[in-house]
């Protein structure tokens, strides 16, 4: 599964030259850990995070304190290009979403601006790739199915049952006898089974068995 199938394609983004206080309340508002900064060109320049924008924009209370806390010397940058982060982790359009949730975690991303060659194509979150896992099962079977189907030309001929996200395929009792898949079926079964969103395992039945461990649908 590549993040194309996943991220969000619609993305709010903000200009070097854009008030970082607006830039703030887009983040509040939206519930975003971060913004693409894109130029005029639409060619991304940098990225805006949560803690970009808070750095040096809350002063200490002098009440709260013993010692009395010196003013700064200048304000904040009040401008995006004065808070953002110009060296950005991006992943292409076709990366492998399983890269990607790696990344995620050994880093502790939140979030990547998705290109397609330089130019934004979209964004990828954590909440994205979750939203991934929890596609009901019914409608990860649907996909799966059709796919199968498709690559077989053999509408009828295959069970598919999903339970949890894993899915099991294997021939069904109305295929024609002795047919079974040989070794390159189940390597193409498999190989499009990892394609479908929310698919977290796969296994092909090589006999007429009902599958076991998954709930048939």
């Amino acid at each position: 599964m590549q993040v194309r199938d996943v991220m969000t394609r619609e993305v709010v983004t903000v200009g070097p030259e854009t008030s970082a206080k607006y830039a703030a309340e887009v983040l509040a508002e939206r519930g975003f850990a971060a913004l693409p900064v894109v130029d005029d060109d639409g060619a991304l320049v940098g990225i805006v995070a949560e803690a970009d924008v808070l750095r040096d924009r809350l002063p200490p209370d002098p009440r709260l304190h013993l010692l009395r806390t010196p003013a700064p010397d200048a304000p904040p940058a009040l401008l995006v290009r004065g808070v953002m982060t110009t060296s950005v982790r991006t992943v292409p359009v076709t990366a492998d979403v399983a890269d990607v949730a790696r990344l995620f975690v050994d880093d502790r991303v939140r979030s990547a601006p998705v290109l397609d060659g330089e130019r934004l194509a979209g964004i990828v979150s954590r909440r994205d790739l979750l939203r991934s896992l929890v596609r009901p099962d019914e409608e990860i079977r649907a996909d799966l199915l059709g796919l199968v189907e498709g690559y077989t030309q053999e509408p009828g001929a295959w069970d598919v049952a999903v339970a949890d996200g894993v899915a099991t395929v294997r021939r069904s009792h109305d295929a024609p006898a002795g047919t079974s898949p040989d070794a390159g079926d189940r390597a193409a079964v498999e190989t499009l089974a990892r394609t479908v969103p929310g698919v977290v395992a796969v296994r092909v039945s090589t006999d007429g068995a009902d599958p076991g461990g998954a709930d048939r649908s």
